[in-house]
């Protein structure tokens, strides 16, 4: 998953936590290795290293290929699995470091949803083409194994990996879990806000923690895939509460994609989310 990742049990039994936190892993582990676009051996390489030839997937992939592809069209194609592969250029690493745009433009010759041939359970990358699954499969980890933590139990849980969460049962005096919103540059050591969480999903989008500066200014790693480029004008993170950890992140990295227009595309949606500009 790239970050730290916890399960909180409320119990006094410990031995009865660790077990619940091991499927949680177990799970989280699973995904890991058949998604991550750096190992080899995977579904996800297999497909990237196809140089144009069809390649049959599985249920579970097949799935998370339809849901990419219905976010490329709900974010107007700004949102795309096939940008991955301007990591090429950038490298969000706090350095100062920014490509020319000769480079992006090169590189955007290989990026484009529209470019791919998906029919189920088949897809076709044109050569120099790459899918990269990792602005879903966090809070896809995330929701999996929250839900088989939840058939194991009936213990209150919460899953967070790096700051994306879900809910699993409510908790005996029903308070909810208290979930503070990270402060911008406070590396985790400040809470912008307090948030009650009774039941499902919470998912945040930001800066804090991926990012360039150079010449004054900060990149996020949220690039359009549109343009190649860092969204200008996002907000500083975008956190969203939802029914699902994925729900959320979805609407959580729409909103960063819309740049300036985050607050209001979220208005719009009617769900519920704390901006830090």
């Amino acid at each position: 998953m790239g970050c730290p990742c916890e399960v909180l049990v409320e119990t006094g039994d410990e031995s009865a936590a660790i077990a619940l936190a091991t499927i949680a892993a177990r799970e989280a582990w699973r995904i890991e290795d058949k998604f991550s676009r750096y190992l080899a051996g995977n579904v996800v390489a297999a497909i990237n290293a196809s140089n144009g030839e069809p390649v049959a997937v599985d249920d579970e992939t097949a799935g998370l290929l339809d849901f990419a592809a219905t976010l490329y069209g709900l974010s107007e194609g700004r949102f795309d699995i096939t940008s991955g592969a301007l990591r090429r250029a950038w490298r969000f690493d706090g350095g100062n470091r920014v490509p020319d745009q000769p480079t992006i433009d090169a590189i955007l010759q290989h990026v484009g949803w529209q470019r791919v041939s998906w029919r189920r359970p088949i897809i076709a990358l044109q050569p120099g083409m790459e899918i990269d699954l990792g602005g879903i499969g966090k809070e896809y980890a995330v929701d999996r194994s929250a839900a088989l933590v939840a058939s194991s139990t009936e213990m209150p849980c919460l899953v967070n990996f790096g700051g994306d969460l879900a809910v699993a049962g409510n908790r005996v005096n029903s308070a909810g879990w208290q979930v503070g919103i990270e402060a911008p540059d406070s590396r985790g050591r400040k809470a912008h806000r307090l948030v009650r969480l009774k039941s499902g999903g919470m998912a945040t989008s930001g800066d804090s923690r991926r990012y360039v500066e150079s010449g004054g200014r900060r990149y996020g790693h949220i690039l359009s895939a549109l343009t190649g480029w860092p969204v200008e004008g996002a907000p500083r993170s975008v956190t969203v509460a939802a029914d699902t950890c994925t729900q959320a992140g979805t609407y959580a990295t729409l909103a960063m994609l819309r740049g300036a227009g985050a607050e209001n595309f979220l208005k719009r949606e009617g769900v519920k989310s704390w901006v830090v500009n």
